[in-house]
């Protein structure tokens, strides 16, 4: 199964969000230039419990890197997939969650969120040698935020059957709620692959006790300037429409959210449409000057009746 995003569409671009996602990748094509140095550099700059434990550790390290990779860690990545399914993770969630803090306050939720994530690893194995690095931390944090923010979200995730992509909608307080217990599970467990599951765990707890923290704390004087300015001009590419059939009616209706700019200038969605145990993924144009109300006719893509013959698909367009 693979998340392709989440059904609730965040209403302002995630400029801190995005940013983040973008010093990761950065800091990692910095780890890919240090060559034979790699070890050294993720050693200083990963956290090693041992660090803060062991006197005859500490003494390897200056006081400014002690004091750096409590964050800095969650910056390094093992490789690139681990990097790509950190980074995918906090696009999915991570915009929402901004949303619902701005800006501002997303940004230290997610500091501290990954801070103590890897004070949690720290406190779970004192003695540990080994470096931890990654955001996963970070990202459960957000992940528990968005968990209580958004329970009543789905996680659009593709299934690939052979050749056909099928789309499926996993409420997010299930989808999370599957993963968090998968985390418990393997830290109780012991388990294996070098993964900080305790790391995990402190993130998505302390995600949500910060969320309630960062919810209490005053936004900033420049929150309101920097939301109208980051206000989303288009919708998601990607839609999932329910149709709608009443009684015999032949011909399947529903409805499509698109903002006031794509309705005056056009645009064309994937429009994903479960009936039944079939998925279709259709792709609809929207032309331009298109009104509110307006009704696309999607011809012979209705139900098929017992003489043959095929209804239509009406969508409904709403301007959002």
């Amino acid at each position: 199964m693979i998340p392709i995003r989440d059904t609730t569409p965040s209403k302002n671009y995630p400029i801190v969000n995005t940013a983040i996602i973008g010093l990761n990748i950065l800091v990692y094509f910095v780890q890919l230039s240090q060559g034979a140095g790699l070890d050294r550099f993720i050693y200083t700059y990963g956290l090693v419990p041992a660090r803060y434990t062991i006197p005859e550790v500490t003494a390897y390290f200056t006081f400014g890197q002690q004091a750096l990779a409590p964050v800095s860690f969650m910056f390094l990545h093992g490789g690139f997939f681990h990097l790509l399914g950190n980074m995918w993770s906090l696009y999915i969630f991570g915009d929402n969650v901004e949303d619902r803090l701005g800006p501002f306050r997303y940004l230290v939720f997610y500091l501290l969120s990954g801070f103590a994530s890897g004070l949690f690893h720290l406190l779970s194995d004192t003695q540990s040698m080994v470096p931890t690095i990654g955001a996963s931390g970070a990202v459960a944090g957000v992940m528990g935020a968005y968990f209580i923010t958004y329970p009543n979200s789905k996680i659009l995730t593709l299934i690939p059957i052979i050749f056909i992509p099928w789309f499926v909608e996993i409420p997010a307080f299930i989808f999370i709620g599957i993963w968090f217990a998968m985390q418990l599970l393997s830290a109780v467990g012991g388990g294996s692959g070098g993964i900080a599951w305790w790391a995990h765990i402190g993130g998505f707890v302390f995600g949500i006790l910060f969320l309630k923290i960062a919810l209490k704390m005053p936004a900033t004087s420049l929150s309101a300037p920097i939301k109208r300015v980051t206000t989303k001009k288009k919708s998601h590419r990607l839609q999932v429409v329910r149709p709608t059939s009443p009684g015999n009616d032949a011909n399947l209706y529903g409805t499509l959210s698109i903002t006031p700019t794509e309705a005056y200038q056009g645009s064309y969605k994937l429009v994903n449409v479960p009936w039944g145990f079939h998925k279709r993924l259709i792709r609809v144009t929207i032309p331009a000057g298109i009104s509110e109300g307006k009704k696309l006719k999607l011809k012979g893509l209705g139900k098929q009746m017992p003489d043959g013959k095929k209804g239509d698909f009406y969508l409904k367009i709403v301007i959002r």
